[in-house]
């Protein structure tokens, strides 16, 4: 099969591009490197991955390269992804987000490619809700500008599948986690505190801890990408592991890992951020057949090793 992979030097792009792959895929991978990396794509490339420069916001370099590569289903994993930033600069959020998706679907309407599988959020859709884990009927309310631009995005790929009968579906990620992410990123709490005690510092921790989140593995989020892409089925999906972890319950595993206590440095919450979220997951087992296998402590275990 012929796929592209937007964002696909990044951290999850990069470990989806390994999966196309190995399961006998053509990959192009489309990236800007304003935070992929090319290093998360040398193996890769060695196996016959293509990287193509080009900043999802301009419309006509899209064009040409999905138009290029002619797909048959295209992965859109490129995006802003720190709902800091989405605050502070809500223009450039929606730019990359919305507009940025929009190129990309228009593009692959051109190619003629079959499907475009979307990497949306579900931790940020949401907001604050009672119903946990929640599910994908629950009516997103975003409490900050990525996740109000995410689902903008949706919107879109619903709509080019009405206008144009270009078949798409809208993954709602949990937070993800695993080897290659950004040590020194904005986004990533377990990348950031894996980066910091392996460099013998202490972590910082926004608000009381108590704060929850749904963390996926990012294997076995591969894993539903890559059967989303071989389905016809369409809507929004959740994939997370339906159980609540506290970003303290992150410092006590990590500091076990690491053989030593961690007692971290509190400051005041941050602004458009939930306190707790988790997605319920009986649509994606439904719909792809899917559930996450990865425990929080075998994820954390793998994911500390690899920083070593």
């Amino acid at each position: 099969m012929r796929t592209v992979v937007t964002g696909g030097a990044g951290f999850i792009g990069s470990h989806l591009v390994d999966a196309l792959l190995e399961r006998g895929d053509e990959v192009a991978v489309l990236d800007d490197l304003s935070s992929g990396r090319e290093m998360n794509l040398a193996g890769a490339r060695e196996r016959g991955a293509r990287l193509q420069r080009a900043d999802v916001r301009d419309g006509e370099a899209v064009g040409e390269v999905i138009g290029a590569e002619r797909p048959e289903v295209v992965f859109h994993l490129a995006a802003q992804i720190d709902v800091r930033v989405s605050m502070d600069r809500p223009g450039y959020d929606a730019r990359t987000n919305v507009e940025g998706t929009v190129n990309v679907l228009e593009a692959a309407r051109r190619a003629g490619a079959r499907r475009v599988v979307f990497a949306s959020t579900g931790g940020a859709m949401y907001g604050d809700v009672d119903q946990l884990p929640t599910p994908e009927t629950v009516a997103p309310l975003p409490m900050s500008a990525y996740g109000q631009s995410k689902f903008c995005a949706e919107r879109y790929l619903g709509l080019f599948e009405r206008a144009h009968g270009l078949s798409g579906m809208a993954l709602r990620f949990g937070n993800v986690y695993g080897p290659r992410q950004d040590p020194h990123g904005e986004a990533g709490v377990i990348a950031i505190f894996c980066g910091r005690l392996r460099a013998g510092e202490g972590v910082r921790v926004y608000g009381d801890g108590t704060q929850t989140r749904d963390y996926i593995y990012v294997s076995d989020l591969v894993e539903a990408i890559v059967t989303a892409g071989g389905t016809d089925a369409g809507g929004a999906v959740n994939l997370g592991t339906e159980e609540e972890t506290s970003v303290l319950d992150i410092v006590r595993i990590l500091g076990e890992l690491a053989g030593r206590p961690v007692e971290p440095e509190f400051a005041p919450a941050r602004g458009g951020e939930l306190h707790r979220s988790a997605l319920a997951t009986g649509l994606a087992h439904e719909a792809l057949g899917w559930r996450a296998r990865t425990s929080i402590t075998e994820g954390l275990r793998r994911t500390w090793e690899a920083t070593g």
